[in-house]
């Protein structure tokens, strides 16, 4: 099997789209994905892109992508965060999800980042033992902490 692995285009977010969706689907979150293909090609390919996206090619069609972006660490410095790394289910296990993941930590290295970080769910047993195979630490240590929409709203109109 022939895997390309490319930089996506304005063209693939349909399609980049559909794998989002698919890992909400994997992580029991269906309805928590809100965003459109149309956002993503505004945040993606602008004038100051939010994000950089890989996709996996098998035979021409898209079957997993690795969207990553810019943080910033006060001990490290720039970093490279690795948001989603997805393959479709039926291609699972034939090496794409591996290269995808190979791309990104070139990418970090390409950029000169200390750092190239994510979050993995403490279920997904298989994710955590792939990336502790690979040399990256799984800490059991830190909490990942986020505000939604509505608790953002609920904070600043309680007048703290």
């Amino acid at each position: 099997m022939n895997i390309n692995i490319r930089k996506s285009t304005k063209e693939d977010m349909p399609a980049v789209l559909e794998l989002i969706q698919e890992l909400a689907e994997f992580e029991k979150e269906p309805e928590a994905v809100i965003i459109s293909a149309e956002d993503l090609v505004r945040d993606g390919f602008g004038e100051n892109p939010s994000f950089t996206c890989f996709v996996a090619e098998v035979e021409g069609k898209i079957e997993g992508m690795a969207l990553c972006y810019f943080r910033y660490s006060t001990w490290k410095g720039k970093t490279v965060h690795l948001e989603d790394l997805v393959v479709r289910e039926k291609m699972r296990g034939k090496g794409l999800g591996n290269a995808l993941y190979t791309r990104v930590i070139e990418f970090a290295k390409d950029q000169g980042v200390e750092r190239a970080e994510w979050v993995v769910l403490d279920w997904n047993k298989h994710a955590r033992d792939f990336y502790q195979r690979s040399g990256a630490k799984v800490f059991t240590n830190w909490c990942t902490v986020q505000m939604d929409g509505p608790a953002i709203e609920d904070f600043l109109n309680k007048g703290r």
